[in-house]
């Protein structure tokens, strides 16, 4: 079995961070999304592992390399333009061939193992299986009707949703995807859906399997999803614990755990956490509070009098300041720059 991930999406929603880097390498724990998503696989003993990416994203290569790291082999797939899930599915098929495939879509967190996918497709004999799980706002969805304990249809994003169960991005497939893939129009979108490939599955009689979780997921998609995807993976790895990396320094800080510091990093006078992951290189000093909040590679917060909260910042971006208001919300782009003036003074 191999696996398929895919990484071309443009990222519209995560912007500005999404301009210079792919949303799939952004940092969930101080880790790119992508790199939880070749673990899932390689739990599974998937070793073989395909990666669609946009010619753009010439980021992506070398921090995966050959996938030696991960003890799989990795090769990439272009995908020039973004025409949705099946097209990728359909390109990449001279890698896949005619053996069963996982898909995995790159900017998917998932908490559950895959174990639960492949366990149903041999215990069914299915031709294919798709997760599930329960959501709240069904409209923005893939929604699966299941019937009898069978699932019997798929529509994207409904109007009026047959059910709350999401298909939330974790796929396994058989040869005949590439059948109904071939047969797709594109939708009213201008793009092939996955979805519309499943029904076509469905349609012709063969056996879509699901494996509904309970785990948490997320597809980091906006700036939202992507701190609780930060939250719920801290809490995960490091529960009320902090973890601070080699080379850095950290002085007369109090933190509250989970928070997660990189190495090279400079840490003085500061309230930290919880639920805070600061990469390599950053430099904080004097501030009075920061918590559930991702502090990208080289940042420096300088004299910030007031609490940093659900905020974002960017690659080498600055914040000096010295004002007393009780609570600031920043999103900053890579290498930006922010100076608070100092609040003005009352005369006597």
């Amino acid at each position: 079995m191999k696996g398929l991930i895919l990484c071309a999406g443009r990222g519209t929603r995560l912007h500005p961070f999404s301009y210079s880097q792919p949303k799939t390498l952004l940092p969930v724990a101080n880790h790119p999304v992508l790199h939880y998503c070749i673990r899932k696989l390689r739990e599974v003993g998937v070793n073989d592992i395909g990666i669609v990416i946009h010619p753009s994203q010439v980021q992506i290569p070398p921090l995966v390399g050959d996938g030696s790291q991960f003890g799989a082999t990795i090769t990439f797939i272009e995908q020039k333009e973004p025409l949705g899930i099946a097209h990728a599915v359909q390109l990449a098929q001279p890698f896949l061939h005619d053996e069963p495939f996982i898909l995995l879509l790159g900017d998917n967190l998932l908490m559950d193992s895959l174990h639960g996918l492949k366990r149903v497709f041999s215990t069914e004999a299915s031709d294919g299986v798709v997760m599930l799980s329960e959501v709240e706002r069904p409209q923005d969805y893939g929604i699966a009707e299941v019937q009898g304990g069978r699932l019997v249809s798929v529509e994207e994003k409904p109007r009026q949703p047959k059910s709350n169960l999401a298909v939330i991005g974790a796929y396994l497939f058989t040869q005949p995807i590439f059948e109904s893939i071939a047969a797709l129009q594109p939708s009213a979108r201008g793009e092939y859906e996955i979805t519309d490939a499943i029904q076509s599955m469905i349609d012709r009689g063969f056996h879509i399997a699901h494996a509904v979780t309970t785990g948490k997921y997320s597809d980091v998609g906006t700036i939202e999803r992507w701190l609780e995807a930060n939250r719920w993976m801290l809490d995960s790895d490091l529960g009320k614990t902090h973890q601070i990396g080699p080379n850095s320094v950290v002085e007369n800080c109090e933190i509250v755990g989970p928070v997660l510091i990189g190495d090279g990093c400079v840490i003085r006078n500061c309230r930290l956490g919880p639920f805070v992951s600061i990469q390599n290189g950053v430099h904080l000093d004097n501030c009075a509070h920061i918590e559930n909040s991702i502090l990208l590679e080289n940042c420096t917060l300088r004299d910030v009098a007031w609490k940093v909260t659900d905020s974002v910042f960017g690659r080498s971006s600055r914040l000096t300041g010295n004002l007393s208001d009780n609570s600031g919300i920043f999103i900053l782009s890579d290498k930006s720059s922010i100076r608070m003036p100092a609040a003005k003074r009352e005369e006597p």
